[in-house]
């Protein structure tokens, strides 16, 4: 069966094989076979390896393709598409005759209006594109670029996929730092499987995530979007990331995207915790800390495209870092994918960082520290071809920048189904298997931080509970998120589970900003006046409440991305925004059990309430279905078992605040502790584990052998429950001081009650490597300390010696 699908300027009529199977379609334009390249020509045929096909089609191009090719648009989409948003064939090859690199972000109306893939809660400038949109939009383009280009190279499509697939109607889960506490890579792999399965069913082939670098900073907003401070935790999240977006093998099945392992390096601890500020680290704590995932991903996860960071390290933006862009990430790990520039980051270069001075100089200068694309428009590398014919530019760098990039698309099959099915994107579009995902991945998010023995909530014998919080009713999913077909809010969750056995009333208690919109500039307090009339409304509503169930924390304004001066993120505190705490206080003071709930961004200093309140659940932002897995876990039909990914500080003074620090690094403080709020890897149950210490097995062990160890974990409690067993490691005596301890394995477990399992790790040389002063790896003889435990804190240490 064929159906016909018109371009967006009624030039020609394009016949569309039905999938048979994959839900991707291949279109020939009759019309354009004429200007098209011969079908025999060797790029073209799928039976040839990769580089024999890049190398023939690279011999192909022209100067101005290549750089066509290393080229993006965003804003710039107004130039190849109407007014109304479709996509233009002759606007296009005016504009750029020799092809596009890559569009950004097919799923917005870029180009239209402000509209934005990161836009979370209700943008007031204006929507994205439908499912339906999304695909005629990027069949359009893709059959431009396949048939009204010389050579036919189709246009990578990326998109954005921190805790989801970021577009309108596809599914929401946790928010990265979410996710990350859940510590269950089996589950993370699943969830970014659907991510990638609704992503390329729209055409997309890349996705700018996940976001690899450690983060150290509370202060900073965008900490919501990583898998928070500890490299071997990152790492193994990000693995599972990129196994479910990618595959485990390599070239990509057909609902299988690329990954963008995000942001090459030191952006999570900037200085005074402002986003894109320096990041003043050494070599040894790049190697140590900050390297170990980004390796790992290139290593043994095939990750096909790096995006730097916009900071710079030793006086250098990243995207002028030639030393970590070519001699690390190329030549000391082999990676062979392509390096992707962040958003102008180029461009500023000469505007932020006031380094250079013009964009001539900016293109130059990223192309040789190892930039092959530019985004999120065609900008700088504008110069390029001008930069090659003054001699500045040695044209065999474009070669290999285009090499880069064509392997990314012949990789994704992009020359052989380069369409997309609406019928089929539309059919798994938030299918009722990811939405039972999202719930899952829910439920695991959440850690218990305090439990005077309120939680779970009985539903027999309750008569009246109180939901307290405006984002109880207005759900917050944090940056990077878009309008899912359906959010179930709080209130609603537990309306729902209450299914009439008891009574459900809310009141709004207090509200923090006047708009909860990511994308927009200002951020608006709601006045004290306006709280402290809702916060009385809340005291009168909980006259009545034999429970009360209160959510605070923050939204998307609260904490978020800081990219310019006018549109901020960052924090000089670590408080909860307002008069929230007011509201805890006038609730705690009812006398009425209070179970606090948690949805926030950053890792909250909550000092007063851990003393004062007898149930205490952090939830992070729990997606698409937030109301439903907080009503699983309220009532005990879940036992939460997420563990912090952070460590939480009392305070901002004690910021950075890390586990794996060094020995000397926490002498104390005048009238203050230094023991954290809530330490590393930390997180409650319903009910009680005992973690035994670890067990080494064998007698004699080398710097070269493989080391088992055994830890028995035992369900001491009354309920079935999840425990985390955490090992940890620590080099007693080394040519360099090292951490006090490091993450070095960790395993969630179900157990039932009364049951024990016997965990065993199995550590490898690399595992007891550090870098010494001559910035070698090498695995130092010697004593060593291994810990286990249910957190970084309260551990059983036993003793190893390697030989």
């Amino acid at each position: 069966m064929l159906k016909v699908l018109k371009s967006a300027i009624g030039l020609s009529a394009i016949a569309v094989l039905t999938p048979v199977s994959t839900g991707l379609a291949m279109p020939q334009s009759v019309a354009a076979q004429q200007t098209a390249s011969p079908s025999t020509a060797p790029y073209k045929d799928a039976s040839l390896p990769t580089e024999e096909r890049i190398e023939d089609l690279l011999s192909r191009m022209t100067l101005q393709e290549k750089v066509a090719q290393m080229l993006t648009i965003w804003e710039q989409k107004e130039r190849v598409q109407t007014p109304q948003g479709a996509f233009d064939f002759a606007k296009a090859s005016a504009a750029f005759p020799d092809g596009i690199g890559m569009i950004a972000r097919p799923s917005d109306f870029r180009g239209v209006d402000q509209s934005n893939s990161g836009d979370a809660g209700a943008s007031a400038e204006g929507r994205n594109r439908t499912v339906r949109e999304t695909v005629d939009y990027v069949n359009a383009a893709q059959s431009w670029a396949m048939n009204e280009t010389r050579l036919g190279i189709p246009i990578l499509m990326h998109e954005e996929g921190l805790h989801g697939y970021v577009a309108r109607g596809a599914t929401s889960f946790p928010q990265a730092i979410g996710l990350a506490s859940t510590w269950d890579p089996e589950l993370i792999e699943k969830v970014y499987s659907v991510a990638s399965r609704e992503m390329r069913s729209r055409g997309a082939q890349l996705a700018l995530s996940p976001v690899v670098d450690i983060a150290r900073d509370p202060r900073w907003g965008r900490i919501e979007e990583t898998y928070g401070e500890d490299p071997y935790l990152v790492s193994e999240i990000g693995l599972a990331a990129i196994r479910g977006f990618q595959g485990r093998t390599l070239p990509l099945a057909d609902d299988k995207v690329l990954v963008t392992l995000k942001h090459m390096t030191g952006h999570g601890q900037p200085e005074s915790g402002t986003n894109v500020a320096p990041a003043e680290l050494t070599e040894h704590t790049l190697r140590t800390y900050f390297f170990p995932p980004f390796e790992r991903a290139i290593k043994e996860g095939n990750a096909m495209s790096v995006m730097p960071s916009y900071n710079e390290i030793g006086g250098l933006p990243s995207h002028a870092n030639g030393w970590l862009l070519n001699d690390i990430l190329k030549e000391e790990w082999g990676f062979e994918g392509a390096v992707v520039s962040d958003y102008f980051a180029i461009r500023e270069m000469v505007t932020r960082h006031q380094m250079l001075e013009d964009a001539k100089q900016a293109a130059e200068r990223a192309i040789k520290a190892g930039v092959d694309n530019e985004m999120a428009d065609a900008d700088t590398f504008l110069e390029l071809p001008a930069l090659v014919a003054d001699g500045s530019v040695d044209e065999a760098l474009i070669d290999e920048a285009v090499r880069r990039i064509l392997r990314l698309k012949f990789t994704a099959g992009m020359f052989e189904k380069p369409f997309a099915d609406v019928d089929y994107a539309e059919r798994i579009e938030a299918n009722p298997e990811a939405i039972a995902l999202a719930r899952e991945a829910a439920r695991k998010s959440m850690i218990l931080l305090k439990n005077d023995g309120l939680l779970p909530l009985e539903r027999e014998g309750l008569g009246s509970l109180l939901v307290v919080g405006t984002h109880a009713v207005d759900t917050p999913l944090g940056g990077y998120s878009d309008v899912p077909r359906k959010v179930v809010s709080v209130l609603e969750g537990i309306q729902k589970a209450a299914d009439g056995a008891f009574e459900v009333t809310y009141s709004e208690g207090v509200r923090i900003t006047e708009s909860r919109v990511w994308a927009a500039d200002p951020v608006d307090l709601v006045p004290e006046e306006e709280n402290r009339r809702l916060i009385a409304e809340a005291v009168t509503a909980a006259e009545s409440a034999d429970v009360i169930v209160m959510v605070i924390g923050g939204n998307e304004q609260t904490s978020r991305e800081a990219w310019a001066t006018t549109h901020l993120g960052d924090r000089t505190d670590i408080d909860l925004v307002g008069q929230q705490m007011d509201l805890a206080r006038a609730m705690l003071a009812t006398g009425k059990p209070v179970v606090t709930l948690l949805l926030n961004g950053r890792p909250l200093s909550i000092v007063e309430l851990d003393e004062t309140a007898p149930a205490i659940i952090e939830g992070w932002y729990l997606g698409q279905e937030t109301g439903n897995a907080v009503a699983d876990v309220l009532f005990g039909m879940a036992n939460p078992g997420g563990k912090m990914p952070v460590t939480v500080a009392r305070n901002v003074g004690q910021v950075p605040f890390f586990y794996n620090h060094k020995p000397q690094a926490r002498r104390g403080y005048l009238f203050d502790t230094l023991d954290p709020l809530y330490p590393f890897g930390f997180g409650l149950s319903y009910t009680s584990f005992d973690v035994s210490g670890p067990r080494v097995l064998g007698e004699e062990h080398t710097i070269d052998s493989t080391v088992a160890v055994e830890v028995d974990v035992t369900n001491t409690g009354q309920y079935a429950g999840d425990e985390v067993v955490q090992l940890y490691l620590r080099d007693k005596h080394a040519s360099v001081t090292t951490p006090v301890k490091q993450l070095v394995r960790f395993e969630r477990v179900t157990l039932q009650p009364g049951e024990t399992r016997t965990v065993r790790f199995e550590l490898e040389p690399i595992d007891f490597s550090l870098w010494n002063d001559r910035m070698k790896r090498v695995v130092e003889p010697g004593a060593f300390l291994l810990m286990a435990g249910a957190n970084s804190r309260d551990v059983t240490e036993a003793g190893l010696v390697l030989k």
